[in-house]
């Protein structure tokens, strides 16, 4: 005969489970991906490079919506959260190419990191913390496919920098945060 799966209560006065305390922390590192957002969106529009400062404050914001669906998901499940503050971010950069590959950098760093939060809701027996997990899967990989096609277009364009304002122009790069599926963000998503 089987043990009984020991499922966590939602409420404690425990200590948290690993994967609540991951969780609080990815709250962070969604507001430092969004601050970072910004700092290459502003880096873009002081270069004249409207269409890549466009681009960069849409993830700002999408970044930023992410951070508040974790939020409004602890919440839901009166789970204790704080607002933490954020790390520097890098705001000089080199070439066009420069500010791309970091974003391309931090998108995979986050996808580590969600499916760290996964295999530990699964491992925590957190059925709730599991499913809620896909959706940001799936997320990242659309992130990380949009980031690695941008890099690729401006590290062909070379010197060209507006082949790549042209391309976005053009183009629809990543989904801006338009999916119905998205779990809801605390406030609203922006």
């Amino acid at each position: 005969m089987n043990a009984p799966v020991e499922i966590p209560s939602e409420t404690t006065s425990e200590s948290p489970s690993r994967y609540v305390s991951l969780l609080r922390e990815q709250v962070r590192h969604e507001f430092n991906a969004s601050q970072q957002y910004i700092a290459i969106a502003v880096w873009y529009d002081a270069h004249d490079l409207p269409q890549l400062a466009a681009h960069f404050y849409r993830q700002a914001v999408e970044e930023r919506n992410h951070a508040m669906m974790i939020v409004q998901w602890m919440l839901d499940r009166d789970l204790a959260i704080t607002i933490p503050g954020i790390d520097g971010v890098k705001g000089d950069f080199a070439s066009i190419v420069e500010p791309i590959a970091l974003a391309l950098a931090q998108e995979r760093t986050v996808t580590d990191q969600i499916k760290a939060l996964f295999a530990t809701a699964r491992q925590e027996h957190d059925f709730l913390g599991e499913q809620f997990m896909l959706w940001f899967l799936k997320e990242q990989v659309e992130e990380v496919s949009a980031m690695t096609t941008l890099l690729n277009v401006a590290q062909r364009a070379g010197d060209d920098w507006f082949d790549v304002e042209t391309y976005l122009a053009r183009e629809s790069v990543g989904e801006a945060g338009g999916d119905a599926s998205a779990p809801a963000a605390a406030g609203g998503a922006l």
